[in-house]
């Protein structure tokens, strides 16, 4: 089926841009049913784009996009596109993430620039198709299963006795309240390091945003400086994440009420959250698609779990849980 979707999509390129195609170069897949390859049409590369339906719909990503250049936001330009068959044609930004640029020493200055850009992201709420789609509380609760059921039952095996259901879903009301109480504003929902593109002078360009909803204003800025594929020294990702706050309060993005306290707390249970959902995909990914390569994200997922819980006596139990019960389950599977 890949292979005659390949073959259609090759003969779509030329249909639109009148150019005699080579091949399609594979450039990368995603956590998705999303495929990309990069192309041309004889005077630039281009990426072509294999969004299956009904799996995938074209018209998030390319009402998003339209909305954040609006904002100044980076993105890449839609060329053309055919929502029936689920093909799209996009500029090319090139082939350097983030990710592949980040020392401890620059780390810092790279994502200053991130988090500059993230305010433009927070004030897009509404596309052409209308508000995006809000991260209220069943969306939060589903993310939070994945792990119970993907990592936990799925992939480890393990099942939960009657006092840890109740720890269980105590750490998941704590969660979702706490991010349902902060200022919703656009939310990216995948802001890191391997969806952001480096650009010439240094610029930055970001990608894979076609999940993004209106959300805690917390979540981009955690997802970004506790990325899942890389770890920072904490006082850094705290000092980052400082400058945020006192950037958005100037902006009038947060209220002036809102203490720096109030912030990290926010920002450090957001984390728990994404991690907590990020974990549970990645074990998703392998036992349902197939997926190798990020099972070797899980440990170092479910370790920000541990480290982040112990800065909150209210976690205690919750963390004596990941100790004796899921890291040593997941070092037996290493």
């Amino acid at each position: 089926m890949n292979e005659q979707r390949e073959i259609q999509l090759q003969a779509w390129c030329e249909a639109v841009t009148g150019y005699r195609q080579q091949r399609l170069q594979p450039v990368s897949g995603d956590a998705s049913f999303r495929r990309y390859f990069r192309t041309s049409d004889g005077h630039r590369s281009l990426i072509a784009v294999d969004a299956p339906p009904p799996q995938e719909s074209l018209q998030p990503f390319i009402a998003i996009a339209q909305a954040y250049a609006e904002q100044g936001v980076n993105v890449p330009e839609v060329i053309a596109a055919d929502e029936k068959q689920g093909f799209m044609l996009l500029s090319d930004l090139g082939s350097t993430l983030l990710l592949s640029e980040l020392t401890e020493a620059s780390m810092s200055g790279w994502y200053r620039q991130a988090l500059a850009d993230l305010t433009a992201i927070m004030r897009v709420q509404n596309t052409e198709l209308g508000s995006l789609p809000n991260y209220d509380e069943a969306l939060l609760r589903r993310e939070l299963d994945l792990f119970h059921d993907w990592l936990v039952g799925t992939h480890l095996g393990l099942s939960l006795s009657h006092e840890e259901k109740a720890m269980w879903a105590n750490f998941c009301d704590t969660l979702t309240a706490n991010a349902l109480e902060q200022p919703q504003v656009g939310v990216h929902r995948d802001y890191h390091a391997r969806n952001i593109m480096v650009q010439a002078h240094q610029k930055l360009a970001y990608i894979d945003f076609q999940d993004a909803v209106r959300g805690p204003i917390t979540y981009d800025a955690v997802s970004l400086l506790r990325d899942c594929y890389v770890r920072w020294p904490h006082d850094l990702v705290q000092q980052l994440s400082h400058d945020l706050y006192n950037q958005l309060q100037h902006q009038q993005l947060l209220p002036v009420a809102v203490s720096v306290e109030q912030w990290q707390r926010w920002f450090d249970l957001m984390g728990l959250q994404r991690h907590t959902k990020a974990a549970g995909i990645f074990a998703r990914l392998y036992h349902r698609d197939g997926k190798t390569g990020y099972l070797q994200d899980i440990p170092r997922t479910v370790d920000y779990l541990y480290d982040i819980a112990g800065f909150y006596p209210e976690f205690n139990d919750y963390r004596h849980w990941l100790a004796e019960r899921v890291q040593p389950a997941l070092q037996e599977l290493i």
